[in-house]
């Protein structure tokens, strides 16, 4: 009996032993996930924090016509230059409204996936104001160059950011990846063209050897003239590829001159260079007639069969939307694959 009771009290004791351990087990577990929900809902509850913070947050975006503050991330963007709507897309960003293009109107054939049933706002030399005001826009993308007498009224209507110009393609992506919120996104794409332009010169190298660098003209046939673009959108490009100027333009060039206006066929043999690209627009469809038969007559004359690049073959016509009027990140690639092409090297 003795045995037996001790048994029974030893019995009674483990059990009430293992009852306090697993209640405190399941106390330590219970404390646990609780622990582990609050810092869950904490985390959870700070990134929202961060998001808002984000979208809330002002920053002072320096410009051509002064500085501007931006508040988070805008969401309808107005863009009242073609370099800019061409930026804005390649930032995957669809505008809300955007200026008519100069040429295959109302938008660029490459862009109108991108901008179907986007509204347009005028010209990118005469924006309609109240159509822009309409659009409840929160943030604008101008040119100083186009719209600085509207600069006042188009900042009332939104937060405005200029560039000086609306040819340099790399300061727009730049100044609209900043305004934007999108550096990211801005500073890839601007690698990723670093990173072509290296794989073009290693490849022209490999190709041409002691003949590169090359002169290159930029010509462009007008109703009743003849132009040189010694810079420019397609100039710039051309100069970064590592394609040379002959001495007549550079000397243009320096003195900040855009283009070279030529208007008498004498002056002719200061377009000669190893290559040109020329493009045969001025931006109206309706004088693509005239403009074709001042292409003919120049080119007939016999002074320009004396031409390096006229007796090489070496003559390419090129798209005017790419080389000249689309003016962004996009028309840029687009202007290299061609090169890519006409030098027949491997994309």
């Amino acid at each position: 009996m003795a045995i037996s009771f001790r048994k029974c009290v030893f019995t009674i004791l483990t059990l009430a032993l293992l009852s306090v351990l697993l209640a405190a087990c399941g106390s330590k577990e219970t404390s646990q996930k609780e622990e582990t929900g609050n810092a869950a809902q904490n985390t959870e509850e700070a990134s929202a924090g961060n998001t808002d913070a984000s979208e809330s947050d002002v920053r002072v975006i320096e410009h051509a016509m002064g500085k501007t503050e931006i508040e988070g991330t805008p969401k309808r963007i107005v863009t009242l230059y073609q370099g800019a709507t061409d930026a804005a897309v390649a930032l995957g960003v669809t505008p809300v409204g955007v200026v008519e293009s100069w040429v295959e109107q109302p938008v660029y054939k490459y862009l109108r996936d991108d901008l179907d049933g986007v509204q347009q706002v005028g010209l990118e030399t005469q924006p309609n104001i109240e159509e822009i005001a309409k659009l409840d826009p929160d943030l604008i993308i101008a040119s100083k160059l186009r719209h600085e007498k509207v600069y006042d009224q188009l900042s009332k209507i939104a937060p405005t950011v200029t560039h000086e110009t609306v040819f340099k393609f790399k300061d727009t992506v730049e100044l609209m990846g900043k305004a934007m919120n999108k550096e990211d996104k801005a500073e890839q794409l601007l690698s990723d063209w670093d990173n072509r332009i290296a794989d073009f010169k290693e490849k022209i190298n490999a190709k041409l050897g002691d003949e590169w660098p090359i002169e290159v003209s930029v010509l462009n046939f007008r109703t009743d003239h003849a132009r040189i673009y010694v810079t420019g959108f397609a100039g710039d490009i051309l100069s970064e590829l590592g394609f040379v100027r002959p001495e007549n333009q550079q000397k243009e060039a320096e003195a900040g001159n855009v283009v070279m206006k030529l208007t008498t066929k004498e002056s002719i043999p200061s377009m000669n260079a190893d290559v040109f690209f020329i493009f045969n627009s001025d931006g109206h469809n309706a004088d693509a007639e005239a403009i074709q038969q001042t292409y003919d007559e120049w080119t007939s004359h016999p002074l320009w069969q004396n031409l390096d690049a006229v007796q090489n073959d070496r003559t390419y016509i090129v798209d005017d939307v790419a080389w000249n009027m689309g003016g962004g990140y996009i028309a840029a690639n687009n202007m290299l694959d061609q090169i890519y092409d006409h030098f027949e090297l491997e994309k």
